[in-house]
């Protein structure tokens, strides 16, 4: 691991980048990729991948809810701007409509960018996660603002805007065993991002939303690290993981007060989307766009092993992509995996942390 130091170079992705054709994904199998033998105690060789859903749009944000009986998968759409409801009966259905955008204005909503050959608006909801009650807190990216749903069924906004000015569009969280969430904001919540004239903050940051408070911490123009995606804790809340603009992932020390210092850079030369966290330590980071993978390091730093994810041949192309990571069921050991238009599970050895402390 290194320092964190201005040296870190800035990364900034054009709207043309982001929305040129990428190419044609080369197909493979999956597979589970051993570099060092202690993979073999977090997920065996032999472990199958089980696809659970492959008709999405562009999912993300997964969360597992425990209840009195097996407990259930949720997870966002970015395209159909749903929170679906995976139960272990094999049962798809929608939990949460109109979750990311609520108006009524598509013309003017959503971020345009590709899902493989296919242009498509992102205005459907991004991170999922569970406060200390089991309530959901999601993050409404079109709407700009931290949402938590209510035992009725209301809708309760607890954040959209930092110094008297709007999000821009959160995209992930975690939060912590006293209630403090941790949110990063993009540009993904305007169309054009940036360019908008509705955009008000000039920058993407990582917030601290704790007693009616937001604070940031973490600022793209402030920083060299790039602008922020994914988030997570270490098991014991020492550490915030970072992802800074896909090129490193950042660990800072967390402060009295849940502010964050002492950043460095934990894994360089590559980025993240959503993240996770076992109860070892242990990080697990996904590609993102791209070949979906799932990349295992242990908090020491040393990268143990991948999952690569299928991908298939043949026209219309499926895009393959790894956005983010869950663990669920009652034991914690399955990891469940949002990858576009696909949804897969695989179970562990280890279990991993979970946001709700009773489960």
């Amino acid at each position: 691991m290194k320092a964190f130091a201005a040296a870190c170079v800035v990364i900034a992705v054009s709207a043309a980048v982001a929305h040129a054709q990428p190419p044609a994904p080369t197909p493979r199998p999956f597979r589970i990729v051993k570099l060092d033998p202690a993979l073999d105690a977090i997920v065996s060789a032999d472990a199958t991948l089980e696809l659970l859903g492959d008709r999405f749009g562009l999912t993300e944000g997964p969360v597992w809810v425990p209840d009195a009986g097996d407990g259930y998968l949720l997870f966002s759409d970015l395209i159909s701007n749903v929170i679906y409801e995976w139960t272990p009966d094999g049962e798809i259905s929608v939990f949460l409509d109109r979750s990311g955008y609520s108006g009524d204005d598509i013309t003017h909503a959503g971020y345009q960018t590709r899902r493989g050959r296919m242009a498509v608006l992102l205005i459907g909801p991004n991170g999922l996660s569970l406060d200390a009650e089991g309530r959901l807190v999601y993050l409404a990216t079109p709407d700009r603002a931290v949402m938590r749903l209510e035992p009725d069924g209301t809708r309760t906004v607890l954040a959209d805007r930092y110094d008297g000015k709007r999000f821009n569009g959160p995209n992930d969280l975690a939060i912590s065993s006293n209630g403090a969430i941790y949110m990063t904001d993009s540009v993904f919540g305007l169309r054009d991002g940036l360019a908008n004239p509705a955009a008000e903050l000039r920058f993407s940051g990582v917030y601290l939303i704790k007693g009616g408070t937001t604070t940031l911490l973490y600022s793209n123009a402030e920083n060299a690290g790039g602008w922020p995606n994914g988030v997570a804790l270490s098991p014991d809340e020492r550490y915030l993981y970072l992802n800074a603009g896909f090129q490193n992932i950042l660990r800072y020390e967390v402060a009295p007060g849940g502010t964050i210092r002492n950043g460095e850079i934990f894994i360089a030369g590559e980025g993240s989307d959503g993240m996770k966290v076992d109860r070892r330590g242990n990080l697990y980071t996904t590609s993102g766009a791209g070949p979906g993978e799932v990349r295992i390091t242990s908090p020491e730093g040393k990268r143990l092993g991948v999952i690569e994810l299928p991908v298939p041949s043949g026209e219309p192309q499926a895009q393959v992509c790894a956005t983010n990571v869950a663990f669920g069921d009652n034991d914690s050991r399955t990891l469940y995996i949002t990858a576009c238009e696909h949804v897969y599970r695989i179970r562990l050895n280890v279990p991993g942390v979970h946001p709700s402390p009773g489960a």
